[in-house]
């Protein structure tokens, strides 16, 4: 059967895991959280995270043999680099099962100076990858895009039939965090930690995790607690204390506000919050941090005044569910440093973000505390 073009908007393909789809003049563009936050990003980098698809996929039935997906894709390079940053996977699983990775096409290229200031922008055209042999018959498919790079939705086609997806009966769990959630590090799609625990504990993720980002943002508090959600959980701490974004004073009220903000939205709803895994630069000495010429971070903080670590996050995060858990049964806390420990720092490539087996690790871990019988998610 010839080749037929599938219509990727109004058609029978759902898009899972983005919360937004912007229009672009090559495609669509999915974004992790809706429109009318981009107005109150401080930074410019929160709208570049949010575009870059963590988690989202594109999901439906066929009996198709052949697949062709045509994407647009916007990576970085810098002065100092002969080549643009790796795009990253995109990884095809039919009826659950890993049925192909390629390669995401090198398109766009922003070429910045060695301090990330974008200089100039090269553009580039769409490219296709190309996923054949698949099983006969009817088939549930998923179409997972590269969590660390900007992905433009041009064209999706198929030589067979292509249906919406039967209701997916598994609870959604909803997760935000930094960069070490975002995890642009890990070897694919399906391999950050999030999807590899949503996956051993039987649940959909949607991950709003923005790498360089999570600071108690109002507005990710409020996309939290108007969308649907059967769990949820926060990772806090690291780029607080990489940042200097708090002291102890108003850190607390913070995270008081955040939870109370999603609790008018889910005030029963299984709640996790999650320290930071472990970091020896930042374990007792507070940020901001830099990046050595070793190419790993040192924390220029003093712990006077009132200054965040590691060690007095953790202990503030412990403090706040404890204190809210007799009005509040369902919240419950995790010490990050059950995920990746202090004694597996050599798994921090920076010396702050994993490594691609230190995330499946981390996934393991979250779902054999998390989905356990007697864990907050059972």
């Amino acid at each position: 059967m010839a080749m037929r073009a599938v219509p990727l908007v109004g058609g029978p393909v759902e898009l899972r895991g983005a919360l937004d789809l912007e229009i672009t003049q090559a495609g669509v563009m999915p974004r992790r959280l809706p429109a009318w936050t981009k107005e109150q990003y401080q930074d410019p980098s929160a709208y570049g995270v949010t575009v870059m698809p963590s988690g989202v996929r594109l999901v439906f039935r066929t009996d198709a043999r052949e697949l062709e997906f045509e994407v647009l894709t916007s990576t970085g390079q810098l002065d100092t680099d002969p080549e643009p940053r790796p795009t990253g996977m995109l990884e095809l699983l039919v009826d659950g099962v890993p049925a192909g990775r390629r390669q995401a096409p090198v398109g766009n290229v922003l070429r910045m100076s060695a301090h990330g200031a974008v200089q100039r922008l090269t553009p580039g055209e769409p490219g296709t990858v190309r996923f054949a042999g698949l099983p006969a018959g009817m088939k549930d498919v998923e179409l997972w895009l590269p969590q660390q790079t900007p992905t433009e939705l041009v064209a999706l086609r198929a030589d067979g039939d292509v249906l919406a997806p039967l209701p997916d009966g598994r609870r959604r769990w909803v997760h935000h965090g930094s960069s070490i959630s975002h995890c642009i590090d890990a070897d694919g799609p399906t391999g950050t930690w999030p999807v590899v625990a949503a996956a051993l504990g039987g649940v959909e993720v949607i991950n709003l995790s923005q790498a360089g980002n999570a600071l108690l943002d109002p507005y990710v508090a409020r996309t939290i607690r108007d969308m649907p959600a059967d769990l949820i959980s926060l990772k806090v701490g690291i780029n607080i204390v990489g940042m200097a974004a708090f002291r102890k004073r108003t850190f607390g009220p913070a995270v008081h506000g955040f939870l109370d903000t999603i609790r008018d939205g889910h005030p029963d709803t299984p709640l996790l919050l999650v320290s930071p895994v472990g970091c020896p630069a930042l374990e007792e000495t507070p940020g901001p941090t830099v990046l050595g010429l070793d190419g790993r971070i040192a924390a220029l903080g003093d712990p006077a005044g009132g200054a965040l670590s590691l060690e007095v996050v953790r202990a503030e995060l412990a403090r706040i569910v404890a204190a809210r858990q007799a009005r509040d049964p369902h919240l419950h806390y995790l010490d990050g440093r059950e995920l990746l420990g202090l004694d597996e720092a050599d798994d921090l490539a920076d010396g702050l973000h994993p490594t691609a087996a230190a995330y499946r690790r981390m996934g393991k871990r979250f779902a054999t505390r998390a989905f356990a019988d007697d864990g907050p998610f059972s």
